[in-house]
């Protein structure tokens, strides 16, 4: 295949991983749990930015039972590696979030997702979101 053909491949599979994470955030924000079950693997797994691991269930639970609220996730630009079944997606963000009783503000985060795909389809399996914290 000519290098100009594969180059316009890999980028447009690239914006569509970019497309389903921005669509994932979404559903994730707008608390459609239904829609974030097609987009998240069996197996997921999210490290919070307090280092607690949570299992698919874990997480789209709580934010179906309203424990997790989502205010934004403002995603900056997307950065794509991506090989033929697997893609890594990194970007910072900016997110306003409420666990439970406690508050988080619009604060700036880095997140890192590994992406799988079966069938076609790409699903998260793992996610990790860092607070950008400001020192000095």
């Amino acid at each position: 295949m000519p290098a100009h053909i594969q180059n316009s491949s890999h980028e447009t599979e690239c914006e569509t991983l970019r497309s389903t994470e921005r669509r994932r955030l979404a559903a994730l924000v707008g608390g459609k749990v239904e829609e974030a079950m097609s987009l998240h693997r069996s197996d997921f797994q999210l490290i919070t930015p307090v280092g607690m691991a949570l299992s698919r269930e874990q997480y789209l639970g709580a934010i179906s039972a309203g424990v997790l609220k989502y205010h934004a996730w403002d995603p900056a630009q997307i950065e794509v590696r991506l090989s033929e079944s697997v893609a890594i997606l990194r970007y910072r963000s900016s997110m306003e979030v409420t666990f439970g009783s406690h508050h988080v503000p619009r604060t700036d985060y880095w997140h890192t997702d590994f992406y799988e795909r079966a069938n076609g389809t790409w699903q998260v399996v793992w996610s990790q979101a860092t607070e950008v914290r400001n020192i000095g």
